[in-house]
């Protein structure tokens, strides 16, 4: 580790290999906490590179508890976090609401490491166990149309940092990471992203792959569709900034998707939405990243289509009951 940091402090980048094999260190608690926080630390100094971030995954991945779930075909919805918002959990609603369509969803998630409520404090809360058995997996996504996968059950090299994460309260290289690391390999996936370089580095990333996907990032810097300004969507063949207006739906105000000081500040909101009781800004900020969701599983679907179907899933409970079967099963 001596060695790597002082290249890296001599403002040098890592190769690919190099980033890999790092990881893949870090991950066999080689290090201590002072080597791990002052590693974590250049990468907030400096914008990572794609080599850096390409070989940061492919040792998750190789490392990765696997789950075959490709008998179902799965999107994941997921948020870099580190956008330092606070909004309330805008892509685990999403992905119940998503599920509630009849679409199954492996979400990828961990504890939030920068914000108030990530989506594992919140399923936690909720009274979700978390598990990497994939008998039992496969018996939520068959029966709830959805599983979640919390990602230190599948990651090592995440259980590893955690704590180190945790006490430096902040994004980290790790946020990036998440998203691009589902251990089942899901073939679509809705991902925001805290910046616009993140952005490209990920549609750069994404193109050496076979999923469908879009990566949004709202331009005032949500890691979501916040409908709080315009927002920048990448897919496979395109690039485009769309605005609230343009969809039909009012820009909303930072105030109207705060989520709370606390996890249980959080679940209230959380409850009201899935309860189909939010505010018309809550629910129309969910129901603008379901949209999105639903055309990247079907891009013929027009947008006006998928924000009713949406809508049924939401206000209709369907979303909930979903909620409700995973928590069960």
């Amino acid at each position: 580790m001596k060695n790597t940091l002082n290249k890296l402090f001599e403002q040098q980048c890592l190769t690919k290999e190099e980033a890999k094999s790092i990881l893949i260190e870090i991950a066999a608690e080689k290090f201590n906490n002072a080597q791990i926080a002052s590693f974590l630390t250049v990468f907030l100094m400096r914008p990572i590179t794609v080599d850096e971030l390409a070989g940061f995954r492919e040792a998750l991945l190789e490392l990765a508890v696997k789950v075959d779930l490709s008998e179902f075909n799965t999107i994941d919805l997921c948020g870099t976090g580190g956008d330092g918002k606070d909004t309330f959990n805008i892509s685990t609603l999403t992905s119940f609401i998503v599920a509630g369509t009849g679409n199954k969803v492996a979400k990828h998630g961990n504890y939030s490491a920068s914000s108030v409520s990530g989506s594992s404090n919140m399923l936690e809360y909720l009274g979700y166990k978390f598990t990497n058995n994939e008998v039992v997996l496969k018996s939520q996504i068959d029966k709830a149309n959805i599983c979640f996968l919390h990602a230190p059950l599948f990651h090592p090299a995440m259980k590893a940092v955690g704590p180190v994460r945790r006490e430096l309260g902040m994004k980290t290289f790790f946020n990036m990471l998440g998203p691009l690391v589902n251990p089942s390999s899901p073939q679509n996936q809705m991902v925001g992203v805290f910046n616009l370089e993140v952005a490209r580095i990920y549609n750069y990333l994404l193109q050496g792959t076979a999923k469908n996907y879009g990566i949004v990032h709202s331009l005032d810097g949500y890691d979501e569709i916040s409908l709080t300004s315009g927002f920048k969507l990448f897919t496979r063949n395109d690039e485009q900034i769309i605005t609230p207006e343009s969809l039909g739906l009012q820009r909303l105000e930072q105030s109207e998707i705060f989520g709370g000081t606390t996890v249980e500040e959080s679940a209230i909101i959380f409850i009201a939405i899935i309860n189909g009781e939010g505010t018309e800004a809550q629910n129309n900020a969910v129901l603008a990243n379901a949209a999105f969701a639903l055309k990247i599983l079907d891009p013929l679907k027009s947008f006006e289509a998928a924000f009713e179907e949406a809508k049924d899933s939401l206000f209709g409970l369907k979303a909930k009951a979903c909620l409700t079967k995973l928590i069960e099963n």
